[in-house]
């Protein structure tokens, strides 16, 4: 997927100081965004792949660990392999809190992406 390239990419090359306008995000937002459009990213494909949803929760969640887990090992590589980055705990929290924002999102709201999944079959 192109955005998880993007993730990676932007988490592993030297990036000046971001603004928005006049708005300046703080770095911990960045990453739960970041991750929050991530989780939904995977999330989304699966619900688009997938007819039959029998286990829909267990294998969201199994999603949602497998894109935390690729969050930590961005952080890990970022202390090996680069030398302007650190790995940093909080990142690997707000990582996570995006992903859990996510799921929480994709299972609330499952009805209303299977009802999409269908529309967009429509057109397919």
């Amino acid at each position: 997927m192109v955005y998880t390239g993007v993730v990676t990419t932007l988490s592993l090359i030297k990036l000046g100081k971001i603004s928005v306008g006049d708005f300046n995000p703080t770095d911990k937002m960045m990453h739960t965004s970041a991750y929050l459009v991530l989780g939904c990213v995977w999330f989304f494909y699966y619900v688009m792949k997938n007819s039959q949803q029998r286990n829909y929760k267990a294998d969201l969640l199994k999603i949602a660990v497998l894109v935390i887990l690729f969050g930590m090992l961005i952080e890990v590589l970022q202390g090996t392999l680069t030398s302007y980055r650190t790995p940093d705990w909080y990142d690997m929290l707000a990582n996570s809190l995006g992903v859990l924002i996510a799921f929480l999102i994709f299972i609330f709201f499952k009805k209303s992406f299977n009802h999409l999944k269908q529309k967009i079959n429509l057109f397919l």
